[in-house]
């Protein structure tokens, strides 16, 4: 907590000089007590002694005047602001090895699970979308802020073939790249890791603020695009690629060879490669294998990408606290002693 005013802070001095005073005054009322000697008669005026109660209103107004020189100072704090825009990409992996269930009850059930946990957290004007890859990459749902959408679309996933990886991210940069104005290309960006011109910072800002989050299970095994290459292109547009590994390194799933045999393969998750690309696009990798974990990720990446942490003056907090405090100290004297202080 940071304060606009910290020398009004000076003022919490008063704070032990008040107790000190309430400490002196209830001292000289036990002595004044004391010389009151017909104790059979001061036992029929007073019931009972208030205890603990006597001295709570007193603390209350202590706490308020804390509260309001802190209020004074006009203190700041770090809270979590939802973003006005934005577009998050879910890239998933439905290659055959999603269904191994290492991860239960199967890898992929896990990831839809925890893909929609990752959509509860976000924004509700958040643009979402949802890309899936095996062989090859295709777009269920462009980005899109009816969510419901994409829930039903992950709703809908199954596994099959290989994973191509790379693929799956120049894909994804595609999709999120706005179309030219003129409708044509530009003839600069070739993208896919392939020779060509760094986009200039026009080209960049004409990107809407975006993410990736890649979801894979296994190693690149088809496709054309290497994926530290299609990396290395997200990272030149600004566009951070957050990846999942998702099973254990014993994973096995169930796969039906050429001759038509179906047969039992390890599929363990090739966590250097996603990690390389995260860091690469300086983005995080998280690694997870249960779906308790994963689910657990999804919903932070949802906090992380869907809310801006930002530094916003909390004085009406204090000053309402301050407020609660005396209307409490006031009320608790009149129910107990009939009495104002």
């Amino acid at each position: 907590m940071t304060f606009d005013l910290p020398v009004a802070l000076a003022g919490l001095l008063l704070i032990p000089l008040a107790i000190a005073a309430y400490l002196l005054v209830q001292k000289r009322r036990s002595r004044y007590a004391v010389r009151f000697t017909n104790l059979d008669l001061l036992a029929n005026v007073v019931e009972r002694t208030p205890g603990w109660r006597r001295h709570l209103p007193a603390a209350l107004y202590l706490a308020a005047l804390a509260a309001l020189i802190v209020a004074l100072a006009r203190p700041q704090m770090i809270t979590a602001v939802p973003n006005e825009e934005g577009t998050i990409l879910l890239v998933t992996d439905v290659s055959g090895s999603m269904n191994a269930r290492d991860v239960a009850p199967t890898r992929l059930a896990a990831a839809q699970a925890a893909a929609e946990a990752l959509i509860d957290e976000l924004p509700q004007d958040f643009r979402v979308g949802l890309v899936t890859f095996s062989s090859g990459a295709q777009t269920l749902v462009p980005p899109t802020p009816e969510h419901e959408s994409v829930r039903e679309a992950i709703r809908g996933l199954y596994p099959r073939g290989s994973t191509a990886m790379g693929d799956a991210i120049i894909h994804s940069i595609d999709v999120l790249r706005p179309p030219p104005a003129d409708g044509e290309g530009n003839g600069r960006w070739q993208g896919g890791g392939l020779p060509g011109e760094i986009p200039t910072d026009e080209e960049k800002e004409a990107f809407p603020p975006a993410v990736i989050v890649l979801l894979s299970d296994g190693f690149n095994t088809a496709g054309f695009a290497d994926p530290l290459d299609a990396a290395r292109d997200a990272r030149a547009l600004d566009i951070p690629v957050f990846t999942v590994a998702l099973g254990t390194p014993d994973g096995v799933a169930e796969v039906v060879d050429a001759s038509g045999r179906t047969r039992l393969v390890r599929v363990p998750p090739d966590e250097a490669t996603l990690q390389d690309i995260a860091n690469i696009t300086e983005a995080r990798f998280f690694s997870a294998p249960t779906a308790e974990e994963l689910k657990t990720v999804y919903e932070d990446l949802g906090s992380r990408i869907g809310y801006t942490d930002e530094e916003r003056e909390v004085t009406h907090l204090f000053a309402a606290a301050a407020a609660l405090f005396v209307v409490t100290a006031g009320g608790l004297s009149l129910l107990w002693f009939n009495r104002f202080p």
